[in-house]
């Protein structure tokens, strides 16, 4: 399947234009993160008001209804980082927009993607839906990815977006001998070696974003999803480091373009068997 080539520069500029806009997303993330630090509140109702429970039946929900899109931020981030993202989704039309917030005292992917898994399910209880879609940046997408391969999340998860996510591990991550959350993003950590596990049936569509000028992810094309078990696109951006891969507007146009080209919702419970086509394909930039 072709993915339209996303119109950003190419080298030699593109390498100084990159930089200064990595400089300008950070300087205006750091203004943003204090209005990301609290976790979202839903009034009425809390996760251990469902825990257990299976999604009710809503009856203003329409078969088609896009489902809820939750945002799983990166290392030692939290959920401003997809501001202009999350607005890009609600402009055109999506209704359900979540996000989830993890400690940057996290020190086990695990552990995250079990707090992934009691959230997702809290989002269905509340929303009706029994299928999400989820867009993560960095070691979110890395979460996100272990959940739904080994906790069993392809029941929940739809479709997974991810922006330079270090899918194969990254030979360089800052603080890498400092915390063991980091450490596990390295090439042969027991996370990332997990995830070359076979996964066969396993119902998520994935579509990873990857940048060459990302400077988080070494080897670049680490960021790809490469496994014979999944069904995955993994789309090449041109122009843009790691920072600005959730903030850049070409980048939101694509992400709703995959969440929209994802097979049309089917609400069924978990005991609902189901299959993926077990492919990987590659689409680069032109």
């Amino acid at each position: 399947m072709k993915t339209p080539s996303l119109p950003f520069p190419a080298p030699p500029t593109a390498l100084l234009r990159a930089t200064a806009l990595e400089l300008f997303v950070l300087a205006g993330h750091a203004l943003l993160y204090p209005t990301g630090i609290a976790g979202e509140r839903h009034p009425g109702r809390t996760p251990a008001d469902d825990e257990g429970s299976e999604p009710a039946d809503h009856p203003d929900i329409a078969p088609t209804d896009r489902p809820p899109v939750v945002f799983l931020h990166g290392f030692i981030d939290n959920r401003s980082v997809f501001v202009l993202l999350r607005r890009s989704l609600a402009r055109h039309g999506w209704r359900h927009l979540e996000s989830l917030n993890y400690s940057p005292l996290t020190s086990d992917i695990r552990t995250a993607a079990e707090l992934l898994d009691r959230h997702i399910e809290e989002i269905c209880a509340r929303t009706g839906h029994h299928r999400v879609d989820i867009v993560g940046h960095s070691l979110g997408g890395l979460i996100a990815r272990y959940y739904v391969q080994r906790l069993a999340g392809d029941h929940r998860v739809r479709t997974l977006v991810t922006l330079g996510t270090p899918h194969s591990g990254t030979a360089v991550a800052p603080l890498a001998g400092a915390l063991p959350i980091v450490r596990q993003m390295r090439r042969g950590s027991a996370p990332v070696e997990e995830l070359r596990l076979p996964a066969p049936g396993c119902r998520t569509r994935f579509v990873s974003f990857w940048s060459e000028l990302d400077r988080v992810i070494v080897p670049a094309d680490a960021a790809c999803v490469d496994h014979p078990d999944l069904d995955a696109v993994n789309v090449r951006v041109t122009g843009i480091g790691h920072l600005a891969l959730p903030v850049h507007p070409a980048v939101a146009a694509a992400v709703r373009q995959a969440l929209d080209e994802a097979e049309p919702v089917q609400e069924a419970p978990r005991s609902t068997p189901g299959t993926a086509p077990g492919t990987t394909r590659t689409t680069p930039a032109a």
